[in-house]
């Protein structure tokens, strides 16, 4: 636990808070600390979800920003970077509340007495997961920043944000166990529940992939699509207002790293396959020698003895592209 003090100090660290979230950041320092472990969180699962693309999620060095530069530009990625770390926020609180971590919150109070679902009547016990508080607490927290400001950008995160706290809650699930003779289920006690944070993760993916381009409304309340064509966003649709760069070459300005040194799939015809990732500058081919462990064995009892074996393989990485193209994106 944080001291007072010691709360102060942090927040007036942590780079880039408004005022509201250093204010939450001090009264709620061990919230703040779910904060910090749902961020470690969604950052894995942002780096997961985008392994075989040339956006990987990678941070761009010394940025505080954790995710760099492309959240400068409006683009489909800074709309599901806005949507991951908004769910990180609300799964790391809800769970926190759970398990006992919190002295603000628990178990979800509302979940008392008796209740129905398909299978029958059950009672409400256990302790389900309090995703209400969560949700409040990540918008409270995370939706300060863009609150002190009313213009385009603001209103898109805000959109993004709630779509980010809305999948959590997507996929909560009733857990539940039977009482009665020999687990009969004349009985049931059930509890809400979160699912796995990957769940989240995936359908959000496939929020970005279905990403709707926008432009603000005349008004400035809301937006309207950029192609006629495409259907109005839901409250479920990522949005996003400019298209994307191709991450191919090292560009600061756009937050992109570029491919040069990616691992890449000579097989693969898709986004992780050499073609696409090196964005045609060709690859190099490094042999490789791996120790793996093989031939285990279970000896009775209770030990597993394998051998080592060494494989060599062909490693393939994208090349670098040529000085001058490089310089001219820097």
């Amino acid at each position: 636990y944080i001291g007072a003090l010691g709360a102060r100090v942090i927040c007036d660290n942590i780079p880039g808070l408004v005022n509201k979230q250093r204010q939450l950041c001090q009264r709620y320092p061990d919230i703040m600390q779910s904060v910090g472990e749902g961020a470690k969180e969604w950052i894995r699962e942002c780096q997961h979800q985008f392994r075989h693309h040339r956006w990987n999620c990678s941070t761009l060095d010394r940025d505080h920003t954790v995710f760099g530069r492309v959240m400068l530009r409006s683009s489909r990625e800074a709309a599901f970077v806005y949507a991951i770390s908004s769910a990180g926020v609300v799964y790391a609180i809800t769970r926190a509340c759970s398990q006992g971590d919190l002295k603000v919150c628990s178990c979800d109070p509302l979940k008392r007495g008796r209740s129905k679902d398909e299978r029958g009547e059950f009672d409400w016990g256990g302790c389900s997961d309090n995703i209400n508080y969560g949700i409040r607490f990540a918008k409270a927290f995370v939706d300060a920043k863009e609150k002190k400001v009313k213009d385009a950008r603001a209103l898109m995160n805000l959109h993004n944000n709630r779509c980010g706290r809305m999948a959590v809650k997507r996929f909560l699930k009733l857990e539940c166990k039977c009482h009665g003779v020999s687990g009969s289920c004349t009985l049931r006690t059930c509890w809400l529940a979160m699912s796995d944070f990957r769940k989240t993760g995936d359908y959000l993916r496939k929020k970005y992939n279905g990403a709707i381009q926008v432009t603000m409304n005349q008004d400035g309340t809301g937006f309207t699509v950029a192609n006629k064509n495409f259907r109005k966003p839901t409250k479920t649709d990522l949005v996003y207002f400019e298209n994307s760069p191709d991450y191919c070459v090292m560009d600061k300005s756009a937050g992109s790293l570029g491919t040069a040194g990616r691992v890449c799939n000579k097989a693969s015809r898709g986004t992780d396959g050499c073609e696409v990732m090196c964005c045609g500058r060709g690859y190099d081919t490094t042999r490789v020698t791996r120790v793996t462990k093989c031939e285990c064995k279970f000896h009775w009892c209770c030990a597993v003895r394998c051998k080592e074996c060494e494989d060599t393989v062909d490693v393939h990485t994208c090349k670098a592209p040529k000085r001058a193209e490089w310089l001219d994106q820097t």
